[in-house]
């Protein structure tokens, strides 16, 4: 089949990239009701946390104006009684900003495990053209540190948005019942650095946005780099590879490093201008005191709550940052969640497959990729039920998309798959996996034990009915040279197996599954002439009395097939058995002499 790479899916990519900061959250929260739970209660335990600290400003300015300086002198009862308020005040304020803690701690966790699971999910539902438009690196950082990015942002800026709000509320509130023309001075000053704060807000999430897209990039060229590793060392390119490594990590660097620079820009207009508020209150105030205009207590007291004003503006300052980083991580989410997949289960609205043998029919089947020519065209060809095929062709002839789509890993751009007479896009996920298997090229064992990579195929397996499969395909001498059996481990991607000895794990693996439609991606293309032997007659006992398609490589391979079809340039131009086509004069005679002269 011919490697047609797709053009990048701009709807990963681009999936609200319009959105606003807050559209992007209520987008992200109607995916993820769990941010709502108990929301209400934090917010309570919030805003008392929030007047607790308002008490201490109250609590200074009856201490002088009342208590100290009152009209028949010092009035140490009211100064005790403020003092005890205050300290209450500030035990209450610790123990509902501890509550509200771990109240918020606790649902932005369960929404953002939520939200991972659901865009972990979703990586799985999109079709292989979807997943082959995107480096792999990239859509693991979408499911781990973009959601991090939001778990820091929640955890930390959530907490401070709640408080600093309500808090800067109370304030505003306060200082206008004891001087609104202070209260006029201090938002004078403010007014600007607000509009200011607006236009950095632009530029952070263009900012940050180009972060998240670097740190995706970066990922992607690590674990590309990881796993090529032997690849890497055999043909010597660890210069080459440290160097492109680098230049990701410098590209990220330089991200980061201009979304800092803006985030810098902004913590120091908030620094400034709460300077500016603070020396201004305390010009006017004393020109007001002057004139009789306000007391010496509720001038105090409104330096106090200039500083629960000028304290949420400048968190706002940092806040921002964080926030624009996290917005950025749920975009590139939400890309993800968003975009629709074009292999869609049917769900309860779908069909089972009838039981007993599955027939094939392509019913006029034609397939490109996006962008490119047509692979397969107007395939028209029926398939009996049992009926063992061989897939023949030159590389790149359309071999493999036949594979994909009889699975459906992928739709066709015209026509239809029917198995037992079912077009295949009704077909319900959880029938179609349970009847259809296919074996690759590669079979990708996981980071376990011989017995678990097999139980894939039935899960209830015992490790018993593993080895019963081994021993039913003829591969229990090759089980008992391994160190534990069945629990034996394979490594990571099953490296601690020879490449053969992978494919018979594979194998077995779809023997337990007992599938009544078998696709084979030519298991034995790479491997030795001894383990050839080996998985062929394990594959014989695999494909006996099934329906069996498999993508021929070999000589061996369409021998042993009832029935070939020969794929030229996407079209089906010969179709018989082997002794049939290799007495005809045409494409299957001469991939026929190849073979033999290669072999010789």
């Amino acid at each position: 089949m011919t490697a047609v790479a797709e053009q990048p899916v701009e709807g990963i990519d681009s999936h609200g990239q319009d959105r606003g900061a807050f559209a992007t959250l209520a987008h992200g929260l109607r995916l993820a009701p769990e941010f709502r739970k108990g929301l209400g209660v934090t917010l309570a335990l919030a805003l008392l946390a929030t007047a607790g600290r308002v008490v201490v400003p109250v609590a200074v300015q009856q201490t002088i104006d009342n208590g100290l300086n009152g009209p028949d002198g010092p009035d140490l009862p009211l100064v005790r009684l403020a003092c005890g308020l205050a300290l209450l005040a500030v035990a209450i304020t610790a123990l509902a900003n501890y509550f509200t803690n771990v109240r918020l701690y606790r649902t932005a966790e369960s929404g953002l495990a939520a939200l991972r699971v659901r865009a972990f999910r979703r990586v799985h539902d999109l079709s292989m053209l979807h997943q082959a438009a995107e480096r792999r690196g990239s859509l693991v950082s979408r499911v781990t540190s973009d959601v991090d990015t939001m778990s820091t942002f929640m955890q930390w800026g959530g907490l401070l948005i709640l408080v600093s709000t309500a808090q800067l509320a109370l304030a505003t509130v306060l200082m206008l019942v004891w001087s609104w023309q202070l209260t006029v001075v201090v938002y004078v000053c403010f007014v600007p650095l607000l509009f200011a704060v607006k236009g950095f807000q632009k530029r952070l999430q263009a900012a940050y946005g180009v972060v998240r897209a670097r740190v995706g990039e970066m990922l992607g060229a690590v674990a590309e780099s990881v796993v090529g590793a032997q690849v890497i060392r055999a043909y010597g390119v660890q210069g080459r590879t440290a160097e492109r490594i680098d230049t990701a990590v410098d590209a990220t660097r330089v991200a980061q490093t201009n979304a800092q620079r803006i985030s810098a820009v902004t913590f120091s207009a908030g620094e400034l201008t709460a300077a500016l508020a603070t020396g201004a209150v305390i010009v006017v105030g004393v020109l007001l005191g002057v004139t009789g205009d306000i007391t010496t207590g509720r001038l105090v007291g409104f330096l106090f709550l200039v500083t629960l004003f000028v304290q949420p503006v400048q968190v706002a300052t940092e806040v921002l940052n964080e926030a624009q980083n996290a917005v950025a991580g749920l975009r590139r989410v939400l890309g993800i969640l968003d975009t629709p997949s074009d292999v869609a289960d049917p769900g309860d609205g779908g069909r089972d497959l009838p039981p007993g043998p599955v027939g094939v029919r392509f019913s006029h089947v034609g397939f490109a990729y996006p962008t490119g020519p047509d692979v397969l065209h107007d395939v028209d060809l029926e398939i009996a039920p049992r009926t063992r095929v061989a897939v023949v062709g030159e590389t790149g002839g359309g071999k493999t998309t036949f594979a994909k789509l009889l699975t459906r890993l992928m739709d066709p751009t015209r026509g239809q798959v029917l198995l037992s007479g079912v077009p295949l896009s009704d077909v319900r996920f959880d029938s179609l996996r349970s009847r259809v298997v296919m074996v690759p090229q590669d079979g990708f064992l996981f980071d376990d034990t011989v017995a678990a990579n097999v139980r894939y195929g039935r899960l209830d397996a015992t490790d018993e009915d593993v080895e019963r499969a081994f021993a039913a395909l003829g591969l229990q001498d090759w089980l008992e040279q391994l160190p534990d059996g069945v629990r034996t481990p394979v490594g990571e991607r099953g490296d601690a197996l020879s490449v053969g000895e992978r494919q018979l794990v594979a194998i077995a693996r779809a023997y337990v599954a007992d599938p009544d439609l078998l696709v084979l991606d030519e298991a034995t293309s790479a491997v030795d002439p001894a383990t050839e032997v080996r998985l062929q007659r394990a594959l014989d006992s695999l494909t006996r009395g099934r329906t069996t398609l498999a993508i021929a490589h070999r000589l061996s391979t369409a021998e042993a097939a009832d029935e070939v079809l020969v794929v030229d340039a996407g079209v089906v131009v010969q179709r018989g058995s082997h002794a049939e086509l290799v007495q005809q004069d045409g494409v299957y005679a001469r991939l026929h002499a190849s073979w033999i002269s290669q072999s010789r």
